[in-house]
């Protein structure tokens, strides 16, 4: 056991030798390791919002769990928020608003902190769109190609978007937005953009939620632009052999044939980062109004 001062709060470290990735032979004391030296890229987009944390206290070769819900020997200086559930009750979510923190919380076996599309102060009117595009096969062409058309047709509609590997099997497409709009009307206007799409390339697009309904052609899963749903934190390590990272892009990083989800991990991120800023240091600068947005899609579906 140790104490490793992160900020103005010392974190208590256990177990930093426990085996988590026993083929890559990576330990727990690594992943909180790597969360220390990245913590600071990782608040920008988790501050004032709440988080699932992903846990994995015994490795990755054990089940894994969600956990919404702080514990009460959680410390005091971990910021969280109550929200109340449909069914009654309520939920305290943590909330990473400081690199402390995201390191207490790797300590605790969260491997993979995942994080609402909306904050606090607005819960019901997310701030960004999330498009996940996953492969239908073993090839990542058809995700780099929807990725990059999804580029093309957003900026014609007078948006920004960026794009991350998710660090398991395809890629996000996100969007910073103003926190206009209810949930329902945002994921309304993902799946207006998607269909546009699917009805311009109907043989490598999808809406259908069936795999065996799919017929090889890559889903435009949309799901995620709901209240309470949540999508992997930018440089969030996954509970996959190598420890891959959910790493931000640049687009043209997408020229790459060699690219894969799980192209950077803890290891090869830190080279990265010391030779590439964060692509996503402009992502909430960036965001725009989607009812000017919401004007033009219905004008590409009358015509």
């Amino acid at each position: 056991m140790s104490l490793l001062k992160v900020g103005r709060y010392n974190v208590e470290l256990t177990k930093e030798d426990l085996i988590w990735y026993p083929k890559s032979r990576i330990t727990k004391g690594d992943i909180v390791e790597y969360y220390a030296q990245v913590a600071k890229l990782i608040l920008p987009y988790s501050k004032n919002r709440p988080l699932t944390m992903h846990r994995f206290p015994e490795g990755i070769t054990k089940e894994g769990f969600y956990h919404k819900n702080a514990p009460d020997y959680f410390p005091k200086w971990i910021k969280t928020v109550a929200i109340e559930k449909q069914e009654g009750g309520d939920v305290n979510y943590v909330v990473a608003d400081n690199a402390a923190t995201i390191v207490y919380i790797a300590n605790q076996g969260c491997i993979t902190p995942h994080l609402f599309l909306s904050k606090i102060d607005k819960l019901d009117c997310p701030d960004q769109i999330i498009f996940d595009l996953d492969p239908p096969s073993k090839s990542f062409e058809i995700v780099r190609w929807t990725a990059l058309l999804l580029h093309d047709f957003l900026s014609d509609l007078g948006l920004v978007p960026f794009v991350k590997t998710t660090g398991s099997c395809g890629l996000h497409v996100v969007i910073p937005i103003k926190p206009e709009l209810h949930f329902n009307d945002v994921r309304a206007c993902a799946r207006d953009i998607s269909q546009i799409l699917v009805n311009r390339y109907p043989k490598k697009l999808t809406l259908e939620i069936r795999k065996e309904k799919r017929d090889g052609r890559l889903f435009m899963d949309i799901m995620r632009n709901s209240f309470g749903a949540t999508a992997v934190a930018p440089y969030a390590v996954r509970a996959i052999e190598g420890a891959p990272v959910a790493t931000p892009l640049h687009w043209e990083e997408l020229n790459n044939k060699k690219l894969t989800s799980r192209t950077y991990t803890i290891y090869t991120l830190q080279k990265r980062l010391s030779m590439v800023d964060d692509p996503w240091k402009q992502l909430w600068r960036s965001a725009k109004s989607l009812k000017k947005a919401q004007k033009k899609i219905q004008e590409l579906f009358i015509t």
